[in-house]
């Protein structure tokens, strides 16, 4: 880690962005939703560290990130979605040129901690695993779950799935899986790995692997765009990526 922050400070040197005018410490808050805050939240500390600023890491549920981009509400950064964030910019909501890939997170699948683990080491060991499930959980809306659910169609599973079929919102689904109402999950792997009471089972098989894709940018709502902008683009810079994969998600490809 010290060499992480060593590496931290010296980019901000090299950025200009330790210099006397940002001597003045900012609060910067980021909206970041399930998907990413994993990430988020690992590299805030060390850029509080080594730029001297105070980052508020605000998680928001389902439709709440939103709700406060297009209610103006106080923010500084916001995570989502390469696509949601361009179209944020064409609406005014985020600053043009800020926008930044900084993260990727593959699916894995978890059960509940003690049940017995299914084979998902190939396509057909996962196929064969899905149609022996009591119950499969997944997202109603996120992306990991849109995946999961064309892939059942992609493996020509989806009609026999149906009725075994869970369908999660606003809270992780190994939480579903550990409270034994689902036997098999699927979601982002970052969001699989802190929750207590499961087994992660692995990542999906590289041939039905899919990876959720996130990015950050500046709201022009910020009172601190200084500090966000470094902020951003500390998030997406190589000196970041071991904090990116402590999180569970990949960095961005430089």
């Amino acid at each position: 880690m010290r060499t992480t922050c060593a590496a931290i400070v010296s980019m901000f040197a090299m950025m200009g962005m330790l210099s006397p005018g940002m001597a003045q410490a900012a609060e910067i808050i980021i909206l970041a939703g399930q998907g990413v805050v994993s990430a988020v939240r690992e590299v805030a500390p060390a850029f509080e560290r080594a730029s001297g600023h105070k980052v508020v890491v605000s998680f928001e549920v389902g439709p709440g990130l939103m709700n406060k981009v297009n209610s103006d509400a106080p923010a500084d950064v916001v995570t989502h979605y390469p696509d949601m964030i361009d179209d944020l910019t064409k609406k005014g909501k985020v600053l043009e040129g800020t926008g930044v890939v900084i993260a990727r997170a593959g699916i894995g699948v978890a059960v509940r901690a003690g049940a017995p683990i299914p084979d998902i080491g190939s396509a057909d060991a996962f196929k064969r695993s899905m149609l022996a499930a009591k119950s499969v959980a997944y997202s109603r809306g996120g992306a990991s779950g849109l995946y999961a659910a064309k892939l059942m169609e992609r493996l020509g599973i989806a009609d026999e799935m149906k009725s075994r079929i869970k369908l999660v919102d606003g809270v992780p689904v190994a939480e579903v899986v550990a409270k034994g109402e689902a036997e098999i999950g699927m979601q982002q792997i970052n969001v699989i790995l802190p929750v207590a009471g499961i087994h992660y089972v692995g990542p999906l098989p590289p041939e039905l692997q899919d990876y959720v894709v996130f990015s950050a940018g500046v709201l022009a709502v910020s009172k601190q765009r200084e500090a966000a902008t470094a902020m951003v683009k500390f998030m997406s810079a190589p000196e970041a990526a071991p904090l990116i994969r402590k999180s569970g998600m990949e960095p961005a490809a430089h």
